[in-house]
């Protein structure tokens, strides 16, 4: 008996794993030097980044057009920094073309309001503005007591996403969005491929995170898309005295 237990144990020694120490991984076999990413200067409370295109600095309206007539110059009042909708202008748009970005502006409805809802310090600022009235549009709205539509509030995606929370100043006061647009696919036939996609922060607070749009803006009825390339960055004259300041896009 106690020659099969010694047998059973000598077997059973030969059947352990090695104890030999395994060499250990060298971190320097993960690091990754090259190429280096582009040295961009950040934006300050004045400046954009240093790779930015400024489309409103202070000064003129030499980026905009009209929307309407894409060859007459833009309408909208510049004074003292501040570039503002003059009501019955109609919308503008940018000269230039653009696919994805990343994008910063600031806004402000007037401190003195009488409307209520939809009538109350509106304007819009669509990503891409596709021609005649169409595009997708990130709602602009006083709504820091202003009771609407949650799908139409201010940081809604209109008539589609809600935001995720309401980070809406006092009327009178900036505000900002920053938001970062990944522009739809489509195929040669036209076919949509990928939809467009949209994260935004108001005021430094995520309201839409990578949000699938379902297709243009419509005012009734449900989204759909069409086929399009790079296109222009459109502000909305919806009446009300809106107004804008630094504004700028980092193409991606």
């Amino acid at each position: 008996m106690t020659t099969r237990i010694i047998v059973a144990l000598i077997g059973l020694s030969i059947a352990l794993p090695s104890t030999a120490q395994q060499p250990q991984p060298d971190p320097k076999d993960t690091e990754v030097w090259a190429p280096e990413p582009v040295r961009v200067v950040p934006a300050s409370a004045s400046t954009a980044p240093s790779d930015a295109v400024v489309l409103f600095g202070g000064k003129d309206l030499r980026e905009w057009v009209a929307a309407a007539s894409p060859d007459t110059p833009a309408g909208w009042t510049v004074k003292d920094g501040v570039l503002t909708v003059r009501g019955g202008s109609g919308d503008i748009q940018t000269r230039r073309l653009f696919g994805d970005y990343q994008l910063h502006l600031e806004w402000r409805v007037p401190a003195t309001l009488s409307g209520t809802g939809q009538a109350r310090g509106n304007s819009g600022l669509f990503l891409a503005a596709t021609g005649a009235g169409r595009g997708y549009e990130l709602q602009i709205l006083d709504c820091a007591t202003n009771k609407t539509y949650v799908n139409g509030q201010a940081a809604s995606l209109y008539k589609q996403f809600a935001p995720l929370a309401n980070a809406c100043a006092a009327a009178g006061e900036w505000q900002t969005y920053d938001v970062i647009w990944t522009a739809p696919r489509f195929g040669a036939d036209g076919a949509l491929l990928a939809p467009a996609y949209v994260t935004a922060l108001h005021n430094g607070v995520l309201v839409q995170n990578h949000a699938a749009l379902q297709g243009e803006t419509v005012y009734a009825g449900k989204p759909f898309y069409r086929a399009h390339g790079p296109a222009p960055i459109k502000l909305q004259d919806h009446g009300d005295a809106v107004s804008f300041r630094n504004i700028w896009v980092r193409p991606l």
